[in-house]
């Protein structure tokens, strides 16, 4: 019997056997704590742990300041001080909030590889799928005790494999790809479960699709998903990294998943979840006409370079509508740099688009400002649940569907979307 991605990754981070359903302890490679969550782990830390060593190995450790940054209110003011302070008296690193998102910096970095364990304080950890490592987020008290102790107690989930087939129309794109997934599967499809991906249209992506897919596997219900790296990933790991892990998860025969989900995306245009429920996903002619007050471009999902170039194929060719708010958020500083050195930021300047310092944006308390009430906005990020980016409206696209509708002010259709280029 073969073993499933987690298996194999768990079965070199702990002493025992990983068998689904066991309780194990598992060493953690990675392990970091963000200015919403963060607080809280220091508190614990300093709590339970007053008369000894607070710290297993501060080279794995690290702080990340990206919900709310810079702090924009009172309450993440102190909370991202208190981790400073912490963090300067036990000599832990920390990315503060011009850095930009914390899982996104740690693969520029390479402080984390195929294979790897990693855990923090962001419910989307498991965003490191994209390159086939395990990351999860946990709440405060676990995370203490990974900084601790290094390592966590941990069920071993059950996984199940989604295998995706077709070639969809033209313009249809990784974040289409997951949100046609989302809507196959549900908000409980994958509840506490690991999905591995396999087929040819999850082959041919780049790590930023890879990305997207990934960072979405928090709204399926699933604990983390796994894509097998290709060449470019590999490439990617080991300039950052200096040299690759000895061990790179690869698909086993005969494992014994769950649940197999075939996937068939042929002839498919591009997907949008509708507001308040990000697995209510239907084609953009389903939604095309809805009038729209604002976009928001960026986040975790759908904030990488290659991201905004897609966005720039439509607004460096046109405005954005006057009644629309455009707002675009990078992912990190390093792609931040990226738009500076492309051009790109002055398009988008001069497209009559919001540009913002790097960091979650509009999915956190308002980084780059909320939807107020009966306020309907596009967004590229993976949550559209009613007050999480405002009292208004969310619908979830990609950045080139973003960028048509920022230009339109309302939700294009296929064919206006296809004469838009």
């Amino acid at each position: 019997m073969g073993q499933s991605v987690i298996q194999q990754i768990l079965s070199r981070h702990s002493d025992q056997k990983p068998v689904v359903g066991d309780i194990i302890w598992m060493n953690i490679d990675l392990r970091t704590a963000r200015d919403f969550g963060g607080p809280n782990v220091v508190e614990n830390l300093e709590h339970y742990f007053e008369n000894n060593k607070k710290v297993d190995d501060i080279s794995k450790t690290y702080f990340t300041f990206d919900t709310v940054a810079p702090a924009k209110n009172i309450g993440y003011a102190d909370n991202q001080h208190k981790c400073r302070m912490f963090a300067w008296k036990e000599g832990i690193k920390i990315f503060d909030v011009d850095q930009g998102i914390g899982t996104h910096i740690m693969l520029e970095k390479g402080y984390v590889g195929p294979g790897y364990t990693a855990v923090g304080t962001d419910s989307h950890y498991n965003i490191l799928g994209a390159i086939c490592a395990f990351g999860q987020g946990m709440g405060d008290q676990d995370i203490a005790l990974a900084f601790r102790a290094g390592r966590v107690w941990y069920e071993v989930p059950p996984s199940m494999l989604v295998s995706i087939k077709g070639k969809p129309r033209e313009l249809f794109s990784a974040k289409d790809l997951t949100l046609k997934v989302l809507g196959r599967l549900g908000a409980k499809g994958a509840l506490g479960r690991c999905i591995e991906y396999k087929g040819e249209p999850v082959d041919k992506l780049d790590l930023p699709g890879r990305i997207t897919l990934a960072s979405m596997a928090t709204e399926m219900g699933a604990i983390s998903s796994f894509i097998i790296p290709d060449e470019g990933v590999l490439e990617f790991c080991k300039k950052r990294m200096g040299k690759l892990p000895s061990f790179i998860p690869e698909m086993e025969e005969n494992v014994d998943y769950i649940e197999k989900i075939e996937i068939d995306i042929n002839d498919c245009i591009p997907q949008i979840s509708r507001p308040n429920h990000p697995e209510d996903v239907v084609s953009i002619d389903e939604a095309a006409g809805a009038k729209i007050h604002s976009v928001f471009i960026g986040s975790c999902t759908n904030g990488r370079f290659e991201d905004f170039e897609a966005a720039a194929r439509l607004l460096e060719k046109h405005k954005v509508e006057q009644s629309v708010m455009c707002r675009l958020v990078p992912s990190t500083r390093e792609v931040y740099g990226q738009l500076l050195e492309s051009g790109l930021l002055r398009k988008f300047y001069e497209a009559g688009a919001i540009i913002s310092n790097p960091g979650c944006g509009g999915c956190a308390s308002g980084q780059i400002g909320m939807t107020g009430t009966g306020e309907v906005q596009i967004s590229t990020s993976n949550r559209n649940f009613k007050g999480k980016q405002g009292n208004g409206l969310t619908y979830l696209a990609s950045p080139l569907i973003a960028a048509a509708c920022a230009i339109k002010g309302e939700i294009v259709d296929y064919k206006t979307l296809l004469n838009m280029m």
